[in-house]
């Protein structure tokens, strides 16, 4: 592994001037392209401090041995070249949204004298009319639904020629999904016809032709021809069935593609929607990994660069929008770049309000369920379970395998309504039943390294009696008949200890403060056989006690992707109960402060009277109307208004989120 300084070049070499640079191996292959508005500033940043890089970042510098660059005369000049570079070299540490799928498209050959309907990938092609893309499943069941309606030619070449040859029709011409033009049953005029109403039908018009059928089947029930209009019910049953597929989500004349992520700090899925002549016509989504400390918005400028690129799939069929969530880095000139490769104006916009906006938050969704199935299944396969495992144990140096890990977070909200939470992974999954949660009050609430060395010695103070408990039972002998007898009791179960089981490893969400004050509580209650790490949101590193360099796991590794899982579950617990506890003391009353009055009857005397101020107006008697109200407690609120005097007494309930009264 090279040493960035190595090959660092000085300052004054590197030009200010906007430009595309290579970091190259020592054998010289070129493992990651960038483009950059200030070349100086930019490969600065990777030498200054190459301890602060992401981990790949980090990989990367260390993987080079030389660096080169390439200024040029602007930014959209910039963004052509480290395309076309990062198509030729194709580097490694390059982040890449490609799936190396082609998706197929439904094509309708008009150039050819009988036209031909099939499923096509690649490049567009003169002459033939293209609709899509779609999925490979969804295409195949399309085509075999429209050909019994319009039963164009489906066969290769060569099977045509063979069928002309013989005066045969092939398969399909006998079971009517094709109207056989190979042994002269139609017409090349009217073949035609029957392949520009398929074009017609996928163009848009669907209901023409439904409407169209529905009126043919009507007339044959006039007639009494139940066959025929049997055969037209299931025509028009199959034309509903695709359109119903292909449902109109905007209007006709929209051609665009809808792009959403959803991201954390190591991964983010990607979809995106194909919208053609205002139908959703395919889906495709990608979970890549991030490289580098890439913005939402340098996220989205590869994404398209990448999805569009000359030799893509998606070549001569770009739309005339682009929706993107948010707008991308150097969007005008990427525009510019697109509009090249279409022969036409691209737009490419964040939608803001209306049925656009309204499908954007769909493959929004879309996005964030495809990266939670994805974290799913690795979290659900038991091989990735024990390698994650076994490379956390060796990347922390651990003697004992991590049977049990535990994990505390603290949640506030500048202070107040203190909680903390404890979540519990066995064998690589989590375990709800011993999950826990903490209020924080008093000197610990102070700050977050406060609050960590209370909950983990209040943790581990239980742990410590829980097992003294167990000790002292197991050393009491039976020395008589009876206590001989309960020793053998099988059947009355043993209370169960709630913290008797030490974790292997403790894992606190915070950076090396939080790591040593959670060191200091196990320390000062003698604990030693339980280690500590905290995992520092912002670059994900491992940080251990008094240590003054955090340990940096790869970006690719299965043990950060499982410490990762075990703080975002500990966060969404700790906020879960931070939330429940804050909405509690959101609502003050002047009614909580008396003495036996719980919120039942706060409920019933406010249903009583009305307000606070009905309350506090009405007699010993009075109260005692009220339902679940005594002699002795309508006395207390009597006293306790007339001690807090009249300005308290009036104070009503308020919802300290919204600034509602509630009572008054």
């Amino acid at each position: 592994m090279a040493n960035p300084a190595s090959y660092r070049p000085k300052t004054g070499e590197i030009p200010t001037n906007p430009g595309v640079y290579r970091f190259r191996d020592p054998h010289g292959r070129v493992i990651y392209v960038g483009k950059a508005k200030s070349l100086r500033s930019r490969l600065n940043s990777y030498f200054a401090n190459p301890a602060g890089l992401l981990p790949k970042t980090y990989a990367m510098v260390h993987a080079a041995s030389s660096v080169e660059w390439t200024v040029v005369g602007s930014e959209l000049e910039s963004l052509q070249l480290e395309y076309t570079w990062i198509k030729e070299f194709k580097p490694r540490f390059n982040v890449v949204f490609r799936d190396d799928k082609t998706y197929p498209y439904l094509a309708v050959t008009m150039s050819d004298k009988f036209p031909r309907v099939q499923v096509m990938r690649g490049d567009k092609r003169k002459g033939t009319r293209y609709f899509g893309p779609y999925t490979a499943g969804a295409i195949r069941e399309t085509m075999d639904t429209l050909l019994r309606v319009f039963p164009v030619r489906s066969c290769s070449p060569g099977v045509f020629k063979r069928a002309e040859a013989s005066g045969r029709p092939c398969l399909l011409g006998y079971i009517d999904k094709c109207s056989a033009p190979c042994v002269g049953r139609i017409s090349p005029e009217d073949h035609r016809a029957l392949a520009e109403d398929f074009c017609a039908f996928m163009g848009g018009e669907a209901k023409r032709f439904i409407n169209k059928l529905e009126k043919q089947m009507a007339d044959a029930v006039a007639k009494l021809d139940y066959e025929h209009a049997a055969r037209l019910r299931d025509d028009i049953t199959a034309l509903r069935k695709v359109f119903e597929r292909n449902a109109v989500v905007l209007s006709e004349d929209t051609d665009a593609d809808v792009f959403a992520l959803h991201e954390d700090e190591l991964e983010a899925a990607v979809q995106v929607f194909h919208v053609r002549g205002g139908r959703i016509r395919g889906q495709r989504g990608w979970v890549v990994e991030k490289v580098e400390d890439f913005t939402t918005p340098d996220l989205v400028e590869h994404l398209l660069q990448q999805v569009y690129g000359e030799d893509g799939d998606t070549h001569g069929r770009l739309p005339r929008e682009v929706l993107v969530p948010v707008t991308p880095s150097n969007a005008e000139d990427l525009a510019k770049w697109l509009g090249g490769i279409r022969g036409a104006k691209v737009d490419i916009r964040v939608p803001q309000r209306g049925d656009k906006a309204a499908l954007m938050s769909t493959v929004r969704e879309n996005a964030e369920h495809a990266l939670k199935l994805h974290k799913t299944r690795r979290a659900g396969d038991i091989t990735v379970r024990s390698q994650a495992l076994q490379e956390l144990q060796e990347a922390l140096d651990l003697p004992v395998p991590l049977l049990r890990i535990e994990c505390f977070d603290v949640s506030h909200v500048q202070g107040t309504n203190v909680v903390a939470s404890m979540v519990v992974v066995e064998d690589g999954l989590p375990k709800k039943s011993d999950y826990r949660k903490f209020s924080i009050t008093g000197p610990a609430a102070a700050d977050d390294t406060a609050a960590m060395h209370d909950v983990l010695t209040r943790r581990f103070r239980h742990y410590l009696d829980d097992k003294s408990a167990q000790v002292d039972e197991a050393v009491l002998e039976a020395t008589d008949q009876e206590a001989a007898e309960a020793a053998l009791d099988t059947t009355t179960p043993a209370p169960k200890a709630r913290f008797a089981y030490p974790p292997n490893l403790v894992v606190v969400d915070g950076g090396q403060p939080q790591v040593n004050a959670a060191a200091r509580a196990l320390a000062d209650l003698g604990i030693d056989d339980v280690y500590v790490v905290g995992l520092a949101k912002r670059l994900e590193e491992v940080w251990l006690p008094d240590s003054d360099f955090p340990v940096v796991l790869p970006r690719t590794s299965q043990g950060l992707y499982l410490l990762q899982r075990i703080r975002d579950e500990a966060h969404r617990f700790a906020i879960t109960f931070h939330r429940q506890k804050r909405g509690k003391a959101m609502t003050v009353s002047a009614l909580d402060a008396v003495p036996g009055l719980g919120a039942s009857k706060r409920k019933a005397l406010l249903a009583h009277f009305g307000s606070v101020k009905g309350v506090k107006a009405a007699s010993v008697e009075e109260l005692a109307q009220a339902k679940g109200i005594g002699p002795a407690l309508a006395g207390a609120i009597v006293s306790h208004f007339a001690a807090d005097g009249p300005e308290a007494v009036a104070a009503p309930a308020i919802n300290m989120t919204t600034g509602e009264i509630i009572e008054s």
